[in-house]
């Protein structure tokens, strides 16, 4: 029993320095690996050769999956390009498992000595999550060497022979143990390294362990398609056209174990090597055989699974998938791309509240104001969604980039309740009451107006590029609309004394309009500070300048 929990100790540790590693390399290298991937499009061999140095990094084909599956779902890569990827990325993983074949044991305290410094000294620098990368990788060749010592005791038992029997002379059945293995340990990598390991040691013969890596492979396949089971559909058509080509891949591999085994293994020194020059030859064969047949099998994909219609409300695709949230950039991205969404949605609301007051019409002024409900849940969506990815996780940058996002959403889920008011504001006091705004004044109301839809697609803008010049442009708009506003409520008074009918009965209305405007305005341009602020470019009296427009809002 002691031997055995020394076993089950060892392949946990195996997988645990995995998950330390690739979430290690993803909060270090996160963008630039999603950069690096989104530029490599042009031909299906380079999409490839991204998909291979990627899942090299990583050391593991299912977060390189999950971060394909991320652009084809925001339309970035066609699927026959993301399905060349992943067959990239398959070899990738596979040339990992032979550089951990070789005899590195002899690193394993060194990179954790280094990296536990690394670590402690330097944890929220990318120097510190370095550390964390050494730590797994220390603890992957440690973990290697104790399974090495267990399994050398254990196969000395009858019990244990007698287990490992059951395997012998069913491929059906190695495939299968070897798949479930994959899942369960959530990567095909550490089971690859772990049946190398027991074959190098006797624990099982070399075409069990063959079999066994065959099934590792589909279950990598299988963790992809399990990760995404709750995405959107482009999101999930990813793993699935994987699995295809993996199961492919099993049918051809399978019938010609025995011929590996008996013509190649004189050639390969032991069996460890051989286990893992036969994992990356399968993988490197899949790659040859089926990177031209992407484009079918894509074609194949999407008709066994269409994409839904986008221009249903059901149909729209949601962006806070839960399978990213182990890529804190990637979740970050989504997040970002579902706060757009809900700026989409109060633009809407804005572009049919000028039309409302035009046309005074109730039923469209109910259906704005419905909206306001979908603002609000997306805002408490993108919440939850943000505060399910770790901080810790997250770089400097990306930090940052969370911030900015938490107050994007505030900031569209406050203009979504002003707009809301407004039109109750508009039902009851104008459209009920048989009220107009007078000429002039609806022609204030329009060029107000219009000032705000363009300073909100401004704001969007400058919230999805960051860009310094279009925030210093934002916050321009701030101060002439402000002027613009005042000006306006001056002119209207004027025509108060002068007794024009419209302006004395909707002249509180009037202002309250034109003064919400301003207040939606300030929401809009506030999306700017963050990103001078960032940048140096804000100035330092800011607030002596807030401070007699907006009392109560400089002191909160």
């Amino acid at each position: 029993m002691k031997h055995l929990l020394n076993l089950l100790a060892a392949v946990a540790l195996l997988v645990w320095g995995t998950y330390l590693v690739r979430t290690g390399i993803l909060r270090v290298f996160g963008a630039n690996l999603r950069q690096v991937l989104a530029r490599s499009i042009t031909t299906r061999p380079a999409a490839g050769m991204a998909g291979l140095g990627v899942t090299a990094l990583v050391q593991s084909s299912t977060a390189t999956a999950l971060i394909v599956s991320a652009f084809v779902g925001q339309g970035l890569v066609p699927l026959s390009t993301a399905l060349a990827m992943m067959l990239g990325a398959d070899v990738g993983s596979s040339l990992m498992a032979v550089v951990f074949s070789f005899d590195l044991s002899w690193l394993s305290p060194l990179f954790i000595f280094v990296g536990v410094v690394l670590f402690i000294t330097r944890q929220s620098t990318p120097l510190g999550r370095f550390g964390r990368v050494l730590i797994g990788l220390g603890l992957m060749l440690l973990a290697l060497r104790l399974v090495s010592e267990s399994t050398a005791i254990m196969v000395r038992s009858p019990a244990v022979k007698a287990l490992l029997e059951s395997l012998y002379s069913d491929i059906l059945l190695e495939i299968t143990v070897g798949a479930v293995m994959a899942v369960v340990a959530y990567s095909s990598l550490a089971i690859v390294l772990l049946t190398a390991t027991l074959a190098a040691s006797g624990g099982i013969p070399l075409d069990v362990a063959l079999g066994l890596t065959i099934g590792a492979n589909l279950g990598s396949g299988l963790l992809g398609v399990l990760a995404t089971a709750k995405s959107a559909v482009p999101v999930r058509q990813v793993p699935i056209g994987n699995l295809v080509f993996k199961c492919f891949g099993v049918v051809l591999a399978a019938p010609f174990v025995s011929y590996w085994v008996k013509y190649l293994r004189p050639y390969v020194p032991d069996h460890a090597t051989a286990v893992v020059l036969y994992h990356l030859a399968f993988n490197i064969l899949i790659a040859i055989l089926f990177i031209g047949f992407t484009q079918y099998v894509a074609r194949w994909v999407e008709q066994w699974l269409p994409k839904p219609d986008r221009s249903m409300v059901a149909g729209r695709p949601h962006h806070l998938d839960p399978s990213a949230l182990a890529t804190p950039s990637l979740a970050i991205s989504n997040a970002a791309r579902e706060a757009l969404h809900q700026a989409d949605v109060v633009e809407t609301m804005l572009l049919g509240m000028l039309r409302v007051i035009k046309d005074n019409d109730l039923r469209l002024a109910e259906e704005l104001r419905k909206m306001d409900d979908t603002v609000d849940q997306l805002y408490s969506a993108i919440k939850y969604y943000l505060t399910k990815i770790s901080r810790e996780a997250l770089g400097e940058e990306e930090s940052r980039r969370w911030t900015d996002i938490i107050s994007f959403t505030i900031n569209m889920e406050q203009i979504g309740d002003i707009v809301e008011r407004i039109l109750l504001d508009i039902e009851d006091k104008k459209i009920r009451k048989g009220r107009n705004f007078s000429d002039a004044g609806m022609a204030e109301i329009c060029e107000l107006h219009a000032r705000l839809v363009d300073n909100l697609r401004l704001g969007m803008s400058v919230f999805l590029n960051n860009s310094v010049r279009d925030a210093q442009k934002l916050l321009e708009e701030k101060a002439r609309f402000r002027d613009l506003e005042r000006a306006y409520a001056g002119t209207h008074l004027t025509r108060l004394t002068e007794n024009t009918a419209q302006s004395i009965e909707t002249s509180s209305l009037h202002l309250d309009l034109i003064s919400d405007l301003k207040r939606i305005n300030s929401h809009i341009c506030s999306i700017a500070y963050p990103i001078l602020d960032s940048a140096g470019a804000l100035a330092p009296s800011r607030l002596k300048q807030v401070l007699p427009e907006e009392p109560s809002r400089a002191l909160q």
